[in-house]
Order: structure tokens, then C-alpha cells, then sequence
């Protein structure tokens, strides 16, 4: 079979990759080509375009590169009209997979939509195109499926891939566990979000002299572009490392995403932030149903990890947070025993190969017919 897969940014590209694993130990004439990332690449395939030129964050910045957005948009459409696949895969990356789920169900190519748009916390009206356009949805957070059902979607949860995808992680670095306490600092994968978040948080370093704060660093990202944040800062940065670091931390200071879940099915106390643009941030507040920004909050339904958004992201209130988490041991308790009923509503291991089966026995419903 051959699979076009796309992807926008550095989490789908993991899941991604180990959804690629998991469907060529069931296909073994499994031909990939795709947007997506290095994790992805190492799987084997054609990588058309790297996310990270992919990867524009917030209203204001898409209109800025509304033109880049376009122009990709018409290159994919091209190129998976010369590839001719069995299927695209579409995960996560709204903006634009939406847009080519309409192309490819006018051009009648089956469309398998992995990892779900949270359209769910904002502009749910959403779902009617998806219904229109997608064959299939896979879910990984157990209210989506609900939610899909409930407008005559054809959905299947799936489970979490990051229960897979940290199954090997290890118990951390040995030259960090033995200075005490580490923090990880954990900014974002995207440049515009680093430059907004990292600034407060290595400010909050340095009003905490006796902790050992160490950033996760991306490669993607760029070990220059990190320099040119941090400064003068003696704050250091640990590339491509970022469970091992998390799983060595006695607490983290985490950019709202994706990470804020990986943090907590690693069991580190967290503190989640946000920080946008002024005017993006102030269309978000005005769309955005949910209660909670970070998925913890979200699946759990209520706040486990504390929240600090836009103003009331400041390094006093941070050190204030942290300084809780390191020293209330029934605080750090209470929010670990949260973290080990949110692995059990995830729904376990094996995210990926269920994926991948339900994949491939669509795609052999459609052959037959």
C-alpha cells in the first residue's frame, strides 16, 4: 500500500513515525511519502517537507504567512496527485490538513484522520466538514470519541500513542540526578513560543539560585537559536533528551501542548504556561470553549496542574508555583496519583499498532469493494 501522511509539527511527527513502525509489520509492501519530520524520515520513505517549515502558531502569525501556507497547500495537492496513494493520513495540523481533507474528498482519495483537531474547544461547527470529508477518525483522549459519535461521525478511539511512544523511555540522567533539585524547563518546539516563554522562565532561574534548572532543547529548533534566547544566562540546554530529562526532575515548567502530557504520564509535577501573542491571545480567549488549556486538565475534568496564562505568567508566580511543588510532599502526592488515574483513562499501551489495524483493514474493505 502507499501511505501519504502529513504533518505540521514536532509531536505528530513522533506519532507519526511510530504509526509508520506499526503499519509495515502488518504491510511489508508499505511505501511512505510524506510531510513530517526527522523521526519520521528515520522510518524510511520520501520526506517531501520538514515541519519545522510547516509550523506557524496563532491567528495574527497565519494571516502574516497566509502566502508560504498557500503555496504548500497547492505543492501537496500536486505532489499526492503524481504519488497516487492507497490513503493520506492526516495528523493533527488543523489549518491545513482541513483544507486538504476537502481536496482528496473531491479527488476520491480515502482520508484517515489520526490524532483529532481539538475543534472540540473552539468553533465545533468544524466537525459538519470533517463528517463531509473524512472516511475515518481515530482518536487518542476518550471525550473525543463522544464527541464524534454524537454528530454521526464514523470514529474509533484508539488509546494515547505517548503511553507507546515513553514505554522505553528509562529512569533519566545520572550525572543530573545527583544534584538536587533539577527543574526542567520545557518552552515549546516552535520558535515563536520559545521567545515569548523561555525569557520568563529563565528569569524565574535566576530568583531561585539553589535549583538546577536545565532547558530541553530541540534539534529542530537549532542550538543557535536557543544561544540567542538564553544570552548571558548559565542555564543549560540539553538537546533531543526530553523524557530523560523530565523523568530526572523533581518539577517542570512546561509550555501548554503536548508536552504537558508527556510530563505527566512521566509522573514529573508541572506547572503548565501560555504565553501568546496580544492579539491572538485576546481572539483565543474570546473562541475557546474549554475550561483548561493543557490536556491533564482536560481528560482528568478538573485542575490537577496549575495553570498560569498571559499575565499571569510571571517569573514571581512561577518561582511561587515551583517553590510549592518542590517542598508541599503532599501536594507533589496528590498530583502523581492524578498523573496514574490519567495513564489509566488513556487507555493503555499499544495506541499505534491499533491504529495501524484499523488502517489496513479499511483499506481492504475499500479494495474489495
Amino acid at each position: 500500500m502507499r501511505y501519504y501522511i502529513i504533518v505540521g509539527e514536532a509531536s505528530g511527527d513522533l506519532h507519526a513515525s511510530n504509526l509508520m513502525a506499526a503499519l509495515k509489520k502488518t504491510d511489508d509492501q508499505a511505501d511512505f511519502r510524506y510531510f513530517g519530520g526527522d523521526k519520521m524520515q528515520a522510518q524510511g520513505g520520501v520526506l517531501v517537507k520538514h515541519y519545522r517549515d510547516l509550523a506557524f502558531m496563532g491567528f495574527i502569525e497565519v494571516l502574516l504567512n497566509l502566502g508560504t501556507i498557500l503555496k504548500n497547500l497547492q505543492f501537496c495537492k500536486k505532489d499526492i496527485a503524481q504519488y497516487q496513494p492507497n490513503v493520506v493520513i492526516l495528523v493533527d495540523y488543523p489549518g491545513f490538513n482541513m483544507q486538504m481533507a476537502k481536496y482528496l474528498h473531491k479527488a476520491g482519495i480515502p482520508v484517515v484522520y489520526y490524532i483529532s483537531p481539538q475543534i472540540w474547544a473552539w468553533n465545533q461547527s468544524r466537525v459538519y466538514q470533517i463528517r463531509r470529508t473524512v472516511d475515518k477518525m481515530l482518536v487518542i483522549l476518550p471525550f473525543e470519541q463522544a464527541f464524534y459519535k454524537q454528530h454521526n461521525v464514523d470514529v474509533e478511539f484508539v488509546g494515547h500513542p505517548l503511553l507507546d511512544a515513553l514505554a522505553g523511555t528509562g529512569t533519566g540522567m545520572q550525572d543530573l540526578s545527583a544534584r538536587q533539585p533539577t527543574v526542567a524547563l520545557l518552552p515549546g518546539s516552535r520558535k515563536q513560543e520559545i521567545s515569548l516563554v523561555l525569557p520568563l522562565m529563565l528569569e524565574t532561574a535566576r530568583l531561585m539560585p539553589g535549583i538546577n534548572f536545565v532547558i530541553a532543547g530541540v534539534s529542530a529548533v537549532g542550538d543557535h537559536f536557543y544561544k540567542s534566547v538564553i544570552g548571558n544566562s548559565q542555564v543549560e540546554v540539553r538537546m533531543d533528551q526530553t523524557y530523560q530529562l523530565l523523568a530526572a526532575s523533581q518539577a517542570a515548567l512546561v509550555t501548554s501542548g503536548t508536552a504537558t502530557l508527556e510530563t505527566a504520564l512521566i509522573g514529573t509535577p508541572e506547572v503548565v504556561c501560555y504565553k501568546g501573542g496580544m492579539l491572538s491571545y485576546q481572539i483565543a480567549k474570546r473562541v475557546i470553549r474549554t475550561k483548561y488549556i493543557s490536556l491533564v486538565n482536560l481528560v482528568m475534568e478538573k485542575p490537577v496542574v496549575k495553570e498560569l496564562i498571559q499575565h499571569d505568567l510571571t517569573p514571581i508566580n512561577l518561582k511561587t508555583e515551583l517553590e510549592s511543588l518542590l517542598n508541599d510532599k503532599e501536594k507533589r502526592e496528590r498530583m502523581q496519583h492524578d498523573f496514574t488515574l490519567l495513564r489509566e483513562k488513556l487507555g493503555g499501551e499499544g495506541a499505534s499498532a491499533k491504529a495501524a489495524d484499523i488502517i489496513i483493514r479499511f483499506l481492504r474493505g475499500k479494495i474489495k469493494h
